[in-house]
């Protein structure tokens, strides 16, 4: 296989695995609460890539880099996957699966925009108008299809929904000026995450036994989801030889997620959902079309 084949094989697994992670979050809460899906979760995921960085034979490297960058992972794992995931988790609680999965993909708008202050970027006029496509379909979701009456099915669960996006996004632009290595880093922040994970549950009275079912559900969510998937993602974005035809792959998967999601939970995929999500990835389609300079003016 060429380069660019073992890229869109790397590129679609780890599409195809993203895309089962709604329906597994929603199974998972039934057995237990956000606050546990978390730690659990968390814990699973970090074996994962203690596992993976067995096999690369890079696990001396870990403690070297923990003495390095100790106080900025214990920042960004507070980020992600603490903070980011006990409120996404939030939201799924609250919210059917179709609604809260869609409402997460505005979390590229959502950075675009945050790159304004923090990396002082300009807004492009084509920025501002994926922008109001994107949330028209915000609200056409959260409004179930009656965005003029102002009627939310659920305010809290999409205030949690549109919160995430904010962190999410807010750590990848955070994550632009992190000098250690991915597979690394991303260890090093759920070594700090699963302490504080613990800590928020033992305030909270949630250290209680869980079934089974709630177990094998954050071990799939965390090494899965958390863990090995981001190390394809990687993989098949180091061996690409055009960046943009592997994040494309990305919009394969709110569609399979919506299938997964009336096939395994029983959901009734509304007409709204579908007419939001298609604003909403009309809206970062649009963000991605290449606007054409103008010709500097012949003297």
């Amino acid at each position: 296989m060429t380069s660019q084949q073992k890229a869109y094989l790397y590129g679609l697994s780890a599409v195809l695995a993203w895309s089962t992670v709604a329906t597994a979050f929603k199974i998972s809460l039934t057995h237990l609460s956000p606050a546990q899906l978390v730690l659990y979760a968390s814990a699973f995921s970090l074996l994962s890539l203690l596992s993976i960085l067995a096999v690369q034979g890079r696990l001396a490297s870990l403690l070297p880099a923990l003495r390095q960058h100790w106080q900025r992972s214990l920042l960004l794992g507070a980020v992600n996957p603490f903070c980011y995931y006990l409120i996404l988790f939030q939201a799924y609680d609250l919210l059917p699966a179709q609604e809260a999965q869609a409402l997460n993909y505005t979390w590229a708008l959502t950075m675009t925009l945050l790159a304004i202050p923090i990396l002082k970027q300009k807004l492009r006029q084509q920025d501002a108008i994926a922008a109001l496509v994107c949330y028209a379909g915000v609200l056409v979701i959260a409004t179930r299809g009656q965005p003029f009456a102002m009627e939310f099915s659920n305010l809290g669960g999409v205030g949690y929904a549109l919160a995430s996006t904010i962190l999410w996004a807010g750590y990848w632009l955070f994550n632009t000026k992190d000098e250690r290595e991915p597979v690394l880093g991303l260890t090093l922040n759920f070594l700090f995450a699963l302490p504080l994970a613990l800590l928020w549950c033992a305030m909270h009275g949630e250290l209680t036994a869980v079934s089974w079912q709630g177990v094998a559900g954050a071990a799939y969510v965390g090494a899965l989801e958390m863990g090995f998937t981001f190390v394809l993602w990687l993989s098949a974005m180091k061996l690409t030889d055009s960046t943009a035809r592997i994040a494309n792959l990305i919009f394969l998967s709110p569609m399979v997620s919506l299938f997964l999601i009336y096939l395994l939970l029983g959901e009734q995929v509304l007409p709204s959902t579908l007419f939001g999500l298609a604003l909403i990835l009309g809206g970062l389609l649009l963000q991605k079309i290449p606007v054409k300079r103008k010709a500097p003016a012949l003297s």
